[in-house]
């Protein structure tokens, strides 16, 4: 790559990124206290995903993301036999079959890189059918290409991945020009037909693809109370995260003093709930800072997607920012208690390897389409 492009890299959405990344080094320090032996086990892992993953974000940054094209298909299939593959050699973890061992290694999640390969794949898929998404004929294989994938993260069970690939499929198509009216009309059918789905198992007990605690979560979050157990079954994690975050109040009570994340009251909260971790340690001001992070973050991603030099840039960076925005939205979302808990991490905040090294490489995509963006003038 020429030098000379680097001098277009889009500095608010890097200086945003670092600070969140920094800021979430210093949070999974206090989260991670009382979890194993080593107080900073979590943090030091977290610091060779982040190195691995910048690695990574700048090997795909040095490529020309247009090239990409000629692999969209490769990376479907990859995705696809990916998915397959952890369903016959995967790893149950919190009820979920999503994790293959690699020995010695930290175990991989492959649904997580699944979603930047399919938003590269689906953005060649739609770039060749520009211009003919205007009837349900023409917008139907887009929606077979992507439930694919989609019904095989719904056999693991993972809800949670399953939603971000209907956020992503939704957004880049009505990008790409698909008849809003269509679209619209699709999305209605099929929350109708989820309603329908939940309604015939709670009243006559239809079976769904879902393991019985995450069909609980779907509903529960409404009252979590009401879980059957009194607040210690489904609606324990809502609770405690809105026990934690109500107790930091302004500015919090501190890092290494929440009582709900140091004694252990709060599941997952170097995971899941780290969010619940900033609220009661930081306060309002600690969760507005991250949200106000998070929105400049999206805000110049999307002004990269509209400046990119093609279609095919701006559906892949459109991809990106509509799995960041789900995750954003769906994780915080969960820890006030105003979207059931589904388990997806809080991109760059959350511990995790694959999660960490998947969003880094999407940053490596995002400032690949930005830096070529634009002629240079020598």
């Amino acid at each position: 790559m020429n030098l000379k492009r680097l001098k277009f890299i889009d500095k608010p959405f890097l200086i945003s990124l670092v600070l969140i990344i920094g800021f979430g080094l210093v949070v999974l320090s206090s989260a991670s206290q009382g979890i194993s032996g080593d107080p900073y086990f979590y943090v030091k892992k977290q610091v060779l995903f982040l190195g691995v993953g910048l690695i990574a974000a700048l090997l795909v940054l040095r490529y020309d993301y247009s090239h990409l094209r000629r692999y969209g298909i490769i990376l479907y299939g990859l995705s696809v036999f990916l998915l397959i593959a952890v369903l016959v050699v995967g790893e149950e973890v919190r009820g979920t079959t999503g994790w293959i061992s690699l020995g010695p290694l930290p175990a991989v999640q492959p649904a997580e890189f699944t979603k930047i390969m399919l938003a590269i794949s689906f953005a060649d898929f739609l770039n060749k059918r520009k211009g003919m998404l205007n009837t349900l004929g023409e917008i139907l294989p887009c929606i077979v290409y992507m439930g694919v994938p989609f019904v095989l993260i719904l056999m693991q069970p993972d809800l949670g991945t399953a939603l971000v690939y209907i956020a992503m499929t939704v957004v880049m198509m009505f990008v790409a020009g698909a008849n809003p009216r269509i679209l619209g009309g699709l999305i209605a059918l099929g929350a109708g037909f989820i309603g329908l789905m939940l309604f015939m198992h709670f009243q006559y007990g239809m079976w769904l693809p879902l393991e019985d605690y995450q069909i609980k979560r779907l509903t529960v979050f409404l009252n979590p109370y009401e879980d059957g157990k009194g607040g210690r079954g489904a609606g324990w994690n809502t609770i405690q995260s809105l026990i934690a975050i109500g107790s930091g109040g302004l500015t919090g009570l501190g890092l290494f003093n929440g009582t709900q994340v140091q004694l252990n009251f709060l599941p997952e909260h170097h995971t899941d709930f780290i969010y619940a971790v900033i609220g009661e340690e930081m306060g309002f001001i600690g969760a507005a800072g991250v949200i106000l992070l998070y929105t400049i973050l999206l805000l110049r991603a999307i002004y990269i997607s509209f400046h990119a030099k093609d279609l095919f840039g701006t559906l892949i960076v459109t991809g990106i920012t509509a799995m960041w925005l789900f995750h954003i939205f769906e994780n915080i979302g969960m820890s006030i208690g105003i979207m059931p808990i589904t388990g997806i991490p809080l991109p760059f905040l959350s511990y995790g390897g694959s999660s960490m090294i998947t969003n880094l490489i999407a940053v490596g995509l995002v400032l690949s389409v930005n830096v070529r963006g634009r002629k240079i003038v020598f």
